[in-house]
């Protein structure tokens, strides 16, 4: 080959030369014309909004777009017929609710199923309770249904009245009154009147106690079946003749449905989600009731009642009523006896969660989660679909705004509607079972609203701790209903007040609700709200709470006829969800925590303190309160730390956020509670006797408990010893999290 061109070789080198040189000055140009205008930036602009605190003009939008009328329209929609969990009926809910939420603009929706093992009666073999005649002739039945009054409360696909998961069989023998059912009243039955439960049947009124637990209690002590009723004197305050339809009160046809398991999620599948694929146990292997349980109105309740022999009932004990004294028995004059026939059966079924997601704009892995179950024994039409149609409002005004441009929020929002709370809170369990690693890491806070209304009297929330302060600055912006003018807090604080009268009264989680697996399996902090009754009444729940009375009607014409109070709490709900969603720093106050869990111990002390001190070796709080110090001590150092930090820097930010986050987190056992390994929450869960109600340091509280009279006393004082340093370790645990991250290299 011949040498190389010089000439050709110049040309292309200064060709090149050239072409670099232009690049060069059309970056640098670009990048002059950029660092003129950062605002242009995409990073730049990612990095500002990184760091923006809560645009609280959103609030405004969100209470001008919530539509009392719309929440009416979805109540009327809602309660139009009955949709029992597990139903055909059911399902079409779930996929009405889809398409709502994809029609409003929500980024992605889906339809979650699960199988789970149900509870139903046999409407051709109706349950009854029976008197009978002492040759064994039938004196008397109970009706197999509710009697139709007025305003489309009979439909044709109304489940007769019954207790869920109630064993199914025919016992007979002599009748007992057991008061509410409660631990306490079968003590008195037993050590003060001498009178024995085993093999008799027991009749307990409604109220006071979850009647799950009512169960648990007649079995444990003796009894071979179980009569449930509402008395007047809990459900009917004013006269048995001033009741629904006329007023919110239960009319003696009225008859409460429920389940009577006390173990949720689905018996099948404990632990584990209900998946296809996931195996399922034999019923004989799993806990399920243990006697027939069947609820009746106290119009039929009257008749067996007042052929109860034996003695007056114990001051405090009588109900309301007309007509009778009540007695506790046990038997019926003239040698009569009680039969108690039920024929439910179980099936497993498909049961339907529906999850709607509005996509954060700068942190999408981290979850807000509101939710509400849709299921109800009958209509529902306070319990649940009363916080259906406020969510499905709430939702549509939410997806309005990002349709819209006007917001989209930092972190994610996830509209949950659960499937078969009714029967113990299937839909949510499964869920939290199926996606519990995943939620255990992203999900800021849970939010909770089963029931918009219980009562037209004052705001009530429930919560841990760490959301006292969120709730009290949210309720101060949100006004009340016109009658009452002034926030929602102004009216909250004047008529339920803390014992100083300083703030509202907020109440510890316990169950009934959708919170239960989201705090008690994984810890997630958890808020359930609603416009609440005057609990100084002393009303049980809402009167018609489970019975086919609660219909459109209650609610439009009786309870809220403008819906105002729905319109409350979905401000309040939307204000909660918007703060959890957009604050820079999340309002998590763990200063708030300390001060509840001292106030437990103090209280703790007052009551076991002299018990446990009388001890041979004296079992003392002392690891207790030197760990809580140190917890306290953290979270002050924390929220101190946040006040000074670089909140312009992305990272920082993201790191105590995470902290907050996580420190619930760290009250979880994965060993449970002392005979409860479900339960493992331990600083808050619900009490062993009374699900219905939150108990603070539950483990201690069940060892504790009448620990004299307890099979083996020696042993268990041994159990409360141990346990005590595991509530001591929790403690030191959930301080750690709250410090700095060289806690692990420093010398303690």
């Amino acid at each position: 080959m011949g040498r190389p061109n010089n000439n050709a070789r110049i040309i292309a080198v200064v060709v090149v030369v050239g072409v670099l040189s232009l690049a060069l000055g059309i970056i640098i140009g670009w990048a002059s014309t950029r660092s003129k205008h950062p605002e242009k930036d995409e990073a730049y602009q990612a990095w500002t909004d990184a760091l923006k605190e809560a645009d609280d003009g959103v609030t405004d939008l969100i209470i001008k777009e919530l539509k009392a009328d719309n929440i009416r329209d979805n109540l009327e929609y809602l309660t139009s017929r009955p949709h029992l969990g597990g139903t055909v009926e059911e399902k079409e809910n779930a996929e009405y609710i889809k398409a709502k939420w994809d029609e409003q603009g929500l980024d992605s929706s889906r339809i979650i199923r699960y199988n789970i093992l149900l509870s139903y009666p046999r409407k051709d073999q109706p349950n009854h309770a029976y008197i009978l005649a002492e040759n064994g002739t039938e004196v008397f039945r109970t009706a197999a249904e509710e009697a139709p009054l007025e305003h489309g409360d009979k439909h044709p696909d109304t489940v007769p009245p019954f207790n869920a998961y109630a064993k199914a069989g025919i016992v007979e023998g002599d009748l007992v009154y057991v008061n509410y059912g409660r631990v306490e009243d079968f003590q008195k039955l037993e050590r003060e009147l001498k009178i024995n439960v085993t093999g008799k049947i027991a009749i307990a009124r409604y109220g006071k106690i979850f009647r799950g637990d009512k169960a648990n209690q007649a079995f444990y002590h003796g009894a071979i079946g179980l009569i449930l009723y509402s008395d007047p004197a809990d459900y009917a305050l004013d006269d048995v003749d001033r009741v629904y339809p006329d007023t919110w009160f239960l009319p003696g046809t009225g008859i409460q449905r429920g389940n009577v398991i006390t173990r949720k999620g689905d018996p099948l599948t404990q632990g584990y989600p209900a998946t296809d694929y996931m195996y399922q146990n034999d019923e004989d292997e799993v806990i399920l009731p243990k006697i027939p349980v069947q609820p009746i109105g106290y119009d039929d309740a009257k008749r067996f009642l007042m052929l109860l022999d034996g003695n007056d009932v114990p001051d405090g004990w009588a109900g309301e009523i007309p007509g009778i004294t009540y007695k506790v028995g046990p038997g019926l004059t003239n040698g009569r006896k009680v039969k108690l026939e039920v024929n439910n059966y179980n099936e497993v079924r498909s049961v339907y969660n529906v999850v709607g997601i509005i996509k954060g704009s700068l942190e999408p892995d981290r979850y807000v989660i509101l939710g509400n179950h849709r299921d109800a024994w009958v209509f529902g039409a306070v319990d649940p679909s009363s916080g259906t149609a406020a969510m499905l409002e709430l939702s549509r005004t939410f997806g309005k705004l990002v349709k819209n441009g006007q917001w989209r929020p930092r972190r994610s929002i996830l509209f949950i509607s659960w499937g078969a709370e009714e029967y113990g809170l299937m839909g949510s369990y499964e869920w939290v079972e199926e996606f519990g690693k995943t939620i255990t890491e992203r999900t800021v806070a849970y939010v909770n609203c089963d029931l918009a209304i219980t009562g037209n009297y004052t705001f009530r929330g429930r919560s841990t701790p760490n959301f006292f302060n969120l709730l009290y600055d949210v309720t101060k912006k949100i006004p009340d209903a016109p009658q009452y003018g002034g926030s929602v807090y102004d009216n909250w604080l004047q008529k339920h007040p803390v014992s100083d009268g300083t703030v509202p009264y907020i109440s510890d989680l316990g169950s009934g609700s959708d919170f239960r697996p989201f705090l008690g399996l994984v810890g997630i902090p958890s808020i359930d709200i609603r416009y609440d009754m005057d609990r100084s009444l002393g009303l049980s729940s809402y009167p018609l709470y489970h019975t086919m009375y609660e219909t459109f009607h209650l609610v439009s014409a009786i309870m809220d006829p403008s819906f105002e109070y729905h319109l409350v709490v979905a401000r309040v709900w939307g204000e909660i969800g918007r703060m959890l969603a957009d604050s820079l720093i999340l309002p998590i106050d763990c200063e708030s925590y300390a001060v509840r869990m001292k106030g437990s111990i103090d209280y703790m002390k007052t009551i076991y303190g002299d018990q446990m001190a009388a001890r041979p070796t004296p079992i003392t709080f002392d690891s207790i309160d030197e760990n809580l110090e140190k917890f306290a001590t953290a979270a002050k150092n924390l929220h101190s730390r946040i006040e000074t930090m670089d909140k312009t820097n992305p990272f920082a930010v993201r790191s105590v956020n995470d902290q907050l986050l996580f420190m619930e987190r760290a009250f979880i056992d994965p060993l449970g509670l002392p005979g409860r390994p479900h339960e493992r929450h331990v600083v808050f869960a619900p009490s062993s006797t009374n699900s219905y109600a939150g108990v603070a340091f539950p483990g201690i509280v069940d060892l504790m408990f009448d620990i004299e009279n307890s099979e083996d006393p020696e042993k268990q004082w041994k159990e409360v010893e141990r346990y005590m340093s595991i509530v001591a370790f929790t403690l030191d645990s959930a301080a750690t999290t709250l410090m700095e991250v060289d806690i692990l290299a420093k010398e303690t």
